[in-house]
């Protein structure tokens, strides 16, 4: 990774007011960061590296705690504790925030100038994924996934939304899901699919939206009419914050950056398989009779070679 950013304004770093009056002033004028950082009451060294944030987009998604550290003119347990007080579980969330904003930032084709050449794809793409997976643990308690699954669980029925390459989780999902007996369906189309497969949710349906990288308008306008209409929203995303975030009723956050000019859903997918896993130890003696249902049709339908 390159991390070698050009300041985008003019400054040193610790030059900042430090009046602790929020990052309001900050955010006017680095709209990359969207509200990933709240207009809160900061400490002068907060100040700080929120001011070195804003103004290196690139190398705060990309450089070590130290260095950020070092051009705020602080120590690493101020950025740590910088992070927190915005709502973040460390600097690691943090950054994991602020890397997926500024690769929605630069173009589809610029991200393979940010991640470079490759000493071995295959080695690459499995240590990043690797990285991806660990993120991904740090950003989600065992209490977010639990009430995600209780509420899959009591669910009168399950639609779950993934387009493009995120149909794959989504499909994950539903497919193994349907086996397990619960009434679950996939939507990976856009437009009036979307539109006919949402219409009917309402009290005591479930939607499971997984969408990462750039944000889909026509599944987040779906997902706030289907919690409009009393459906309980999950949202599966590489952002804390945003619009989706802020439907959500259960978010669970992935790290999803890949290795050339496409994101990643190999912790998506991970993160789908403990659902998963939750989801049939909620209801075992269901789940195990409709998997021995769906064992029997295999062989009725002569579906496989053994």
């Amino acid at each position: 990774m390159n991390t070698n950013a050009v300041d985008l304004a003019a400054g040193a770093p610790g030059t900042a007011s430090g009046t602790g009056t929020g990052t309001a002033a900050a955010s006017a004028s680095h709209a990359w960061l969207g509200d990933a950082l709240p207009d809160v009451p900061l400490t002068k060294a907060q100040s700080r590296v929120v001011d070195v944030i804003a103004r290196n987009p690139q190398l705060s998604s990309y450089a070590d705690i130290a260095e950020i550290a070092q051009r705020a003119d602080v120590n690493n347990s101020t950025v740590v504790r910088a992070a927190q007080h915005l709502g973040y579980r460390g600097w690691p969330d943090l950054q994991r925030e602020l890397r997926s904003r500024y690769l929605v930032m630069i173009s589809t084709e610029d991200t393979l100038t940010e991640h470079g050449e490759h000493r071995s794809p295959l080695h690459d793409a499995l240590n990043h994924d690797i990285e991806n997976l660990r993120l991904t643990l740090d950003s989600n308690t065992a209490d977010d996934a639990e009430a995600a699954i209780a509420a899959m669980a009591t669910a009168k029925s399950i639609t779950v939304v993934g387009l493009g390459s995120f149909a794959g989780p989504a499909s994950v999902m539903a497919h193994l899901g349907s086996t397990m007996g619960y009434p679950i369906t996939l939507e990976n189309r856009g437009g009036v699919h979307l539109a006919s497969s949402a219409n009917s949710l309402g009290d005591g349906d479930v939607l499971v939206v997984i969408n990462m990288w750039r944000s889909v308008r026509q599944i987040i306008v779906t997902a706030e009419a289907a919690k409009q209409a009393g459906a309980t929203v999950i949202a599966i995303s590489d952002m804390r914050r945003g619009r989706l975030a802020a439907v959500a009723d259960h978010l669970l956050v992935v790290a999803s950056e890949g290795i050339s000019f496409f994101q990643s859903v190999t912790a998506a997918n991970s993160l789908v398989y403990g659902l998963l896993a939750g989801m049939e130890a909620a209801h075992p003696e269901r789940s195990r009779a409709a998997i021995r249902r769906t064992q029997q049709l295999w062989k009725d339908l002569d579906i496989y070679l053994d």
